[in-house]
């Protein structure tokens, strides 16, 4: 199985990264799907509070929606604002990826309606993990084309207008892969 880290809004929010954009091993992140000028960029941490001078900002507003040859947003009803890491080369890797994610107090739930802020997705297949805005939270999603039992990661009073660490320690195997996630670990 080949898995890449998608990280996707259909709000505004914002990663935390370290000055220089680092993306350790991973190689540089693209971005997917859409390219408007205010769905995605690199802007001083405007809260002050995420540790580091620069954040990632992604924006999604309606009729953000794009195509490639293998699949259209448009025909999809769906809008996004994503960076899509490198599609091939973890099959047995074992890997630790990590972001601090921001969501704006002003931030409304959109609930029933799917908001995904992060998946590992297959290569020519559907999204195997999300990580998605739900009912009253931050949610962890084993998915594979369909979802199972989503777990809680961080209910809404502690999501909204504050930083939360996510890291995510993985196995990409068939028969003894593993992925464990960890939410504000010190």
């Amino acid at each position: 199985m080949r898995i890449f880290l998608v990280l996707i809004s259909i709000a505004s929010f914002a990663l935390a990264s370290c000055q220089t954009l680092d993306r350790g091993s991973f190689g540089p992140f693209k971005r997917s799907l859409n390219n408007k000028s205010y769905g995605y960029s690199v802007v001083k941490d405007f809260t002050g509070r995420s540790g580091v001078e620069f954040v990632e900002r992604f924006e999604v507003r309606a009729g953000d929606c794009g195509s490639s040859s293998q699949w259209s947003d448009c025909r999809s009803d769906r809008e996004r604002s994503e960076l899509s890491g490198p599609k091939d080369g973890f099959q047995g890797s074992i890997n630790w990826y990590g972001w601090s994610i921001f969501v704006p107090e002003t931030f409304q739930n959109i609930f029933p309606t799917k908001l995904a802020l992060g998946q590992f997705h297959q290569l020519r297949g559907p999204p195997a993990f999300m990580f998605q805005n739900s009912v009253g939270g931050y949610w962890f999603d084993e998915n594979f084309g369909h979802s199972r039992i989503p777990i809680k990661l961080i209910a809404d009073e502690e999501l909204l207008g504050k930083w939360n660490r996510i890291e995510v320690h993985a196995k990409w195997h068939k028969s003894d892969g593993f992925m464990k996630v960890f939410v504000n670990e010190i």
